[in-house]
């Protein structure tokens, strides 16, 4: 409903969206997103399952009452730092509000994220409905094929807490004049974070972890959507993670040229250590984006056809070395406690989630790889258990029907094709390509 009124009118201003974020069904979907994340607690240390038991319908109507009444305040977010998948040295700062708060994010969310995504351009990928990070890499494999091989590539420097708060504000005050919700944003965005038992509130930034930091970040991010020319190249933006396609050197480095400009006029900046001109030919050294290597490859030719040239996907060393970090630690001494079947299982859960992001390109070799690393580590897991020598544990594995059950990685790769999509059925499986 609010989808169609701001898309049939792109200059509205909606003036009464308050009354539906405090509606009871409005919460009751916002507690199930909150509740299905499993998240970890904030700073009043208080569970999902205490919330449980407390009573969801008496906490949903106390937070209504507050909302209504104007006397909701928000708690500092409890901050943490957790490692950058494949980077030992790198943390990225996590702020975890307490799960009342996220309750009334995911509501603002559910408001809030319609009218905005009516004025989404198409260029933009990231945490939104109905789009996926394979759509983005299907712009990279579509516009190669075009010809546009020469690639702009750059990560938004500590994007989410750069964004500045009075600019972020007049970003969605350019569809929304509702002041008790513009009211309630502001209290969420000062809410703070607690570190190192001193609360911090700065002014800028959407605290990354917040469940509706994503949307924000995409409305002040549409700015910069909206204000590129396609002259310049074609952008590709997922998030704070961006590409742009060119036909030439000097296209390319005018469309970063472009790019800095443009951050620059929204307060952001480009992460210098992950911007640069990548030229896609065989022989090159490709670039990494999404998870994914990309490297323009010559086939073999077989079967008395001539070789043909196509952009190659597989899993990037950073995804890789995750994957094996994850692996390692599922698999640690200090699990030994644990039965050999739960290990196993929690193994495949990952690998499934992994393999399931993966399998879109051409990762038949990095799977085998990933896998050998689970069966060797499940291994050595088994001969500490047993504490018994290595050869023990192999050999338990390969005795064992179905290696104790260890998923299988091999014949589910499908290779991306230019000008398909990336899903045969869009629809299946929940989001698809618009």
């Amino acid at each position: 409903m609010l989808y169609r009124a701001a898309k049939a009118d792109p200059g509205r201003r909606f003036h009464a969206l308050m009354d539906k974020v405090y509606r009871r069904d409005v919460l009751e979907r916002g507690w199930v997103m909150v509740r299905s994340n499993n998240g970890a607690p904030g700073i009043d240390a208080i569970t999902l399952a205490d919330v449980e038991e407390y009573g969801i319908t008496r906490l949903l109507d106390e937070v209504a009452a507050e909302l209504r009444e104007g006397r909701y305040r928000p708690l500092p977010a409890r901050r943490v730092l957790i490692p950058k998948p494949g980077l030992k040295d790198e943390y990225r700062p996590l702020s975890i509000p307490a799960v009342r708060d996220r309750v009334v994010q995911a509501a603002v969310k559910i408001v809030f994220e319609p009218v905005f995504e009516a004025d989404m351009l198409d260029c933009s990928f990231g945490f939104r409905p109905k789009r996926s990070a394979h759509d983005a890499l299907q712009v990279l494999i579509d516009e190669q094929a075009r010809g546009r091989r020469w690639v702009v590539e750059t990560d938004i420097a500590n994007c989410f807490s750069a964004i500045p708060h009075d600019e972020l504000m007049r970003a969605i005050e350019e569809r929304v004049c509702d002041q008790s919700l513009l009211k309630l944003l502001r209290v969420i965005l000062r809410a703070g974070v607690m570190e190192d038992g001193e609360i911090r509130r700065e002014v800028t930034g959407t605290p990354q972890g917040g469940v509706v930091s994503p949307v924000l970040c995409n409305v002040y991010l549409h700015r910069l959507d909206r204000a590129w020319d396609e002259a310049d190249g074609v952008l590709a933006r997922y998030a704070d993670d961006a590409i742009v396609m060119c036909w030439s050197r000097s296209q390319a480095e005018r469309a970063l040229a472009r790019l800095t400009g443009l951050l620059a006029e929204l307060g952001l900046e480009p992460k210098a250590a992950k911007t640069r001109i990548v030229h896609l030919e065989v022989g090159g050294e490709g670039l990494d984006f999404l998870g994914f290597h990309h490297r323009l490859v010559r086939s073999r030719g077989f079967n008395g056809k001539q070789p043909f040239v196509f952009l190659a996907r597989w899993p990037s060393d950073r995804a890789m070395q995750h994957a094996r970090d994850r692996i390692r630690d599922l698999t640690d001494g200090r699990r030994l406690l644990l039965g050999a079947e739960v290990i196993v299982e929690e193994v495949n859960l990952f690998l499934r989630g992994w393999a399931a992001f993966f399998r879109y390109g051409h990762s038949a070799r990095c799977f085998s790889k990933i896998r050998e690393f689970a069966w060797m580590r499940l291994a050595l897991f088994l001969s500490r258990k047993h504490r018994r020598s290595r050869r023990f544990g192999r050999g338990v594995l390969k005795r064992s029907p179905g290696d104790l059950g260890l998923v299988s990685l091999y014949g589910i790769v499908v290779a991306p094709r230019a000008g398909k999509p990336w899903r045969e059925k869009p629809n299946a499986g929940g989001e698809g390509r618009r």
